[in-house]
């Protein structure tokens, strides 16, 4: 997988479809990323470049539980080369 802007807009896309919010915001989080209980919001460390807010997304996404098969061609494409790897 390629670490670009665009690929960044396809998996923020992806978590649209999922029903989650994603935030950029500043904040002293152990991994990078905080999940809000009950709230479907994840919330990113805005200082992160694209790679590594990219791989906080894909940590993330491995620990959600959705049904693929909802999910746009585009975004099965993607999970889909993203297990590939």
């Amino acid at each position: 997988m390629r670490y670009t802007q665009t690929t960044l807009k396809k998996i923020e896309e992806l978590f649209s479809e999922i029903d989650y919010t994603i935030r950029y915001e500043k904040g002293n989080f152990q991994s990078g990323y905080c999940l809000v209980e009950n709230r479907r919001i994840a919330v990113v460390n805005r200082f992160f470049d694209t790679e590594a807010r990219i791989n906080c997304l894909m940590e993330i996404l491995a620990t959600l539980e959705f049904q693929p098969e909802t999910l746009s061609e585009k975004s099965q494409e993607l999970i889909e080369k993203w297990k590939s790897e």
